[in-house]
């Protein structure tokens, strides 16, 4: 499985650098693009990212990061108020889209560093998941085929406030707890739950996922 140290790259093979987002004539950025696949997770054309997510939804490819510190705590981010789907929720340590042609895993490692200010210590494949899950607050749908990754993290985070409000560092009691407080974006469960085999792994049994 790829391992990234804290450089980003991957230690099997450099992480191509990841593509730009294209710039419009007027200087201002085009629209983000999405990778629209099949059952199988198989690239059949590509959709504009707001119009993947208008219901029914179109399934597309996504991933999802869980980082851990050396005590096996699970990072997680609180979703910046500003954001159209899901704002001011929990979720996973970085969720987003590869861009069209875009390897998943250069995507989580890119991500990670865009939107936590971090670059993971170790980053390894977790598996994927597909799910069709609509979001009740903006009606939007997340219809994905995700890829999953975990790893560890040994910098504190410097989140971009644009995407992320706030940070924590939790155990599987805590998370718990927070759950019952208040809501979680509504793939967190999901894409945890296809990822615990390697977050176990990972961690060990003393950490308790």
């Amino acid at each position: 499985m790829p391992i990234t140290p804290p450089n980003g790259r991957s230690a099997e093979t450099a992480a191509p650098a990841a593509p730009a987002a294209p710039a419009a004539p007027n200087g201002s950025a085009e629209q983000i693009m999405l990778e629209l696949v099949d059952e199988d997770g198989t690239t059949i054309g590509t959709a504009e990212k707001l119009s993947a997510h208008l219901a029914p939804g179109r399934l597309h490819r996504a991933f999802s990061v869980f980082l851990f510190d050396d005590e096996g705590r699970l990072l997680l981010q609180r979703r910046a108020l500003g954001k159209y789907h899901s704002p001011g929720v929990w979720s996973n340590t970085c969720c987003g889209h590869p861009y069209p042609g875009e390897p998943p895993f250069a995507a989580a490692a890119r991500r990670t560093g865009e939107e936590l200010g971090v670059a993971p210590a170790l980053l390894r494949e977790a598996g994927t998941v597909r799910y069709n899950h609509p979001d009740p607050a903006s009606g939007l749908v997340e219809q994905e085929y995700n890829h999953l990754f975990a790893g560890l993290v040994r910098e504190a985070p410097r989140p971009d406030p644009q995407e992320i409000g706030e940070t924590a560092f939790v155990t599987p009691d805590e998370l718990d707890r927070l759950r019952a407080e208040g809501p979680f974006s509504a793939w967190f469960m999901t894409v945890l739950d296809a990822a615990r085999p390697a977050i176990r792994e990972l961690t060990g049994a003393a950490a308790g996922w």
